[in-house]
């Protein structure tokens, strides 16, 4: 994919934050769960980190390296028209200049935003130091405009992991740091976690651009809608409800020995169909 188009996919991308409905974003985590996404008439296909991850066999956290999560969105823009955006972690690295590599690193990949964390440990909850994640974001921005590509980033912090201190301390905290990430540079400010939908109005009142919300069981797009919210990710909610299906599903197998849940399959020639022959 050359420069023009990379630039307007994420012009695109960009544009679907300012609507009045939120851009609601079902994770994918290969090609195949990216084509049902898109297929499903979605704007656009957001990956997941811990998707990807778990995919590979491994755990969530920063466990992939750079090459091996770019691979992965690599695959899942090259099957899908639709604008990508991709979960890459906090960078694969602190210096500002590895964020910088990545923001390139995910446009040769065709992606067209990205979200980058302040997280450091998210068992830990401890996250980079504010200068430092404005530096970060800043660089992103920089290279952004280096190669003349309006990614969007989405700025996330993990204040919220920090359950040591108390919540409207980090409210107050992630306003305060969605704020210096936009003027650094972010497109769109992430406090994930935050799931109170109090706690939601708060950020989207005052944080000064469009604020992405993670989806709960508790939440609905149209509740969202009426707080303010501009993008709602499923985050790692597809892989976790068919990991949880599949498990169920083995289970029965293995306990009365039928195969009644091969009729929700889909036929073999219709998959075949979805992809590209090339």
């Amino acid at each position: 994919m050359n420069i023009s188009e990379l630039s307007a996919k994420a012009v695109i991308l960009r544009g679907l934050h300012a609507r009045s409905e939120p851009l609601v974003l079902p994770n994918a985590w290969d090609a195949a769960t990216a084509v049902l996404v898109a297929e499903a008439g979605f704007s656009a296909v957001a990956t997941t980190s811990a998707g990807v991850t778990w995919a590979l066999g491994r755990p969530d956290g920063q466990i992939l390296t750079r090459d091996e999560m770019l691979g992965a969105v690599a695959r899942m823009a090259a099957v899908v028209s639709v604008p990508v955006t991709a979960d890459l972690e906090a960078g694969y690295g602190s210096a500002p200049d590895a964020v910088a590599e990545i923001v390139r690193g995910a446009a040769e990949a065709g992606a067209v935003g990205l979200n980058i964390e302040d997280g450091i440990d998210h068992a830990k909850g401890t996250i980079f130091d504010e200068s430092l994640a404005v530096e970060r974001i800043a660089a992103a921005r920089a290279m952004a405009n280096t190669i003349g590509v309006p990614m969007v980033i989405n700025a996330r912090t993990d204040l919220a992991f920090d359950r040591a201190r108390p919540e409207d301390v980090r409210v107050a905290e992630a306003i305060r740091r969605g704020n210096a990430y936009l003027r650094a540079g972010a497109d769109c400010v992430y406090p994930i976690l935050f799931q109170k939908i109090e706690t939601i109005r708060i950020l989207a009142r005052e944080i000064e651009g469009p604020i992405n919300v993670m989806a709960s069981v508790n939440l609905d797009v149209a509740t969202l809608t009426a707080a303010g919210v501009k993008r709602i990710s499923l985050a790692t909610g597809l892989p976790r409800v068919a990991f949880g299906y599949l498990a169920r599903t083995l289970a029965q197998l293995k306990s009365d020995g039928k195969f009644d849940f091969l009729k929700d399959g889909l036929e073999t020639p219709a998959v075949n169909a979805k992809f590209p022959r090339t």
